[in-house]
């Protein structure tokens, strides 16, 4: 049977993206968090994505003995984590003090407009234009087979994004999963609230849902997460963001399923302020906040062409600041 919370499985877990195709800036990333002591690392279901994260990790694997986890996202529908952002940069005046160029996170955003590679859908630049010239659309790499990606990726785990009406969708991506003889060594549930098309709805239709999925997932017999997005997608990187992801945690935690509690959505190096230390999840996951605090040093590597490990001390050093990022939860 699924197993249930227990100390020694609490984990950190990169999220990279799953519509980020920046393969330079995932090898790199991957190498510093493999290297800084993460257990799972989750990307894009894309084989030339998983091959760039499978690199970083093994260079961090020469030096260190931390061997995390490959996860891929996919979904049963459309997801708001399935995005990017776009605008036609002709429409823009030419005086614009470019608010959207200084709120991206990965530097994806110039005067010829958005590089599709470099943006994996955080939304921070949706709001930040005066005149509204920014849109999204999906992005989803899963698509098409996903039978097919996971014959040809294998991964160690696979997360699942639904929504709370999409029962029927899920069961069918429960059943591509079951058909694949996938050997997965957990399965990640990722929905939220935020996303929800209908808006009125609450914690306790979120716990139903999530208990709806368990029963179909339970046959499986494949350890569980249930990953918490209490900002899904913000793009807001504010220490307040991490309340609603803690607020979510408290008011349902108790009440999941059997398997492991993973939050998500609005954290960051503030989350581990707000919980109470008698009452801490079994994981946290990092995507914007991780990624921020490392793109100055990765963009500088790529300017010149090379990967951010052929520069020694500036890879020292990021692996130094991911690694102070990750204490709270390290010591926990």
């Amino acid at each position: 049977m699924i197993k249930t919370k227990n100390k020694k499985d609490k984990w950190i877990k990169l999220i990279c993206g799953a519509s980020n195709e920046d393969i330079v800036a995932i090898e790199d990333l991957c190498a510093i968090y493999t290297a800084a002591g993460v257990d799972y690392i989750d990307v894009a279901a894309e084989e030339s994505i998983v091959n760039a994260a499978k690199k970083g990790i093994e260079w961090a694997k020469a030096g260190f003995k931390n061997s995390p986890g490959l996860m891929i996202s996919i979904s049963d529908g459309k997801d708001i984590h399935f995005r990017k952002a776009k605008f036609d940069p002709l429409k823009c005046p030419p005086h614009c003090p470019r608010p959207c160029e200084k709120v991206c996170p990965t530097f994806a955003i110039d005067n010829y407009g958005i590089k599709e590679s470099k943006c994996y859908g955080c939304g921070r630049c949706l709001n930040s234009c005066p005149l509204n010239l920014i849109s999204e659309y999906e992005y989803n790499l899963s698509k098409d087979d996903l039978a097919s990606t996971l014959h040809k990726i294998k991964p160690d785990a696979v997360e699942i994004h639904t929504d709370i009406n999409r029962i029927d969708s899920f069961r069918k991506v429960v059943s591509t999963l079951k058909s694949s003889e996938t050997k997965l060594k957990k399965i990640s549930i990722s929905c939220g609230l935020n996303q929800s098309v209908n808006n009125s709805q609450g914690p306790e239709d979120l716990l139903k849902a999530i208990w709806e999925r368990y029963e179909i997932l339970n046959e499986l017999n494949i350890p569980l997460i249930w990953q918490l997005d209490g900002r899904p997608m913000s793009g807001d990187l504010a220490p307040a963001t991490s309340r609603d992801t803690v607020k979510l945690f408290e008011r349902i935690g108790s009440d999941l399923p059997p398997g492991l509690i993973q939050l998500a959505g609005g954290t960051n190096e503030k989350t581990h302020e707000f919980l109470k230390s008698n009452n801490l999840p079994d994981g946290i996951a990092f995507g914007s906040s991780a990624r921020k605090i490392m793109q100055p040093l990765i963009e500088f590597a790529h300017k010149n062409n090379k990967r951010l490990y052929d520069y020694p001390e500036r890879m020292a050093l990021a692996i130094k600041k991911a690694q102070k990022f990750l204490e709270p939860w390290k010591m926990s």
